[in-house]
């Protein structure tokens, strides 16, 4: 029995039918793989960075409407979490910065984004200011998140964190309405 399974193992080996279809498939195949882990990873961004400017937009119209009513980073970043649902451990992700921009001597936004970051002390929140009626406000936020898959493809092209969490940002402008 040994025999006759060593001799059909050897006569496997010398054979060299569909070696050219082996290689084609040893190349394919883990490219296929890649692109099939980038499509997911692109998915699940794009679905969050949706779900994010949708929970800014809901609260920005909010605030926008409510002028007289003061509101603190936290009640804003609740409204946020709450609109947004697709946003995994959303209320420790997340950080806002709320800034007035005088339209007529515009001063550009600082361009690192006010995130958190978990390997670092905690900072207190930078540049939230409420605003007064008719005057021209910018929101940004950012959230951190796990990618889905953080060693290949778009997962590896992230910028991440110590923590090995990525940042998404999203920036509304309104007017504040008069009251």
């Amino acid at each position: 029995m040994m025999r006759a399974l060593t001799r059909r193992l050897r006569r496997f080996r010398k054979n060299e039918d569909g070696s050219v279809t082996t290689i084609e498939f040893v190349i394919m195949v883990p490219l296929i793989f890649i692109a099939f882990m980038m499509s997911i990873e692109m998915g699940v961004y794009t679905m969050r960075q949706m779900f994010l400017d949708r929970g800014l937009d809901i609260t920005v119209r909010h605030v926008r409407l409510n002028t007289n009513t003061t509101m603190t980073h936290d009640q804003l970043k609740d409204m946020i979490c709450t609109n947004s649902g697709f946003l995994p451990d959303c209320n420790d992700s997340l950080r806002l910065e709320m800034k007035p921009l005088d339209p007529r001597a515009f001063a550009a936004f600082d361009q690192t984004a006010d995130c958190v970051d978990s390997t670092q002390p905690v900072e207190p929140v930078r540049g939230f200011s409420l605003g007064q009626e008719h005057e021209l406000m910018v929101l940004r936020a950012c959230v951190k998140f796990k990618p889905v898959f953080p060693a290949t493809g778009l997962g590896y092209a992230l910028e991440k964190d110590g923590a090995g969490l990525a940042k998404m940002i999203s920036v509304s402008a309104f007017v504040q309405e008069p009251g």
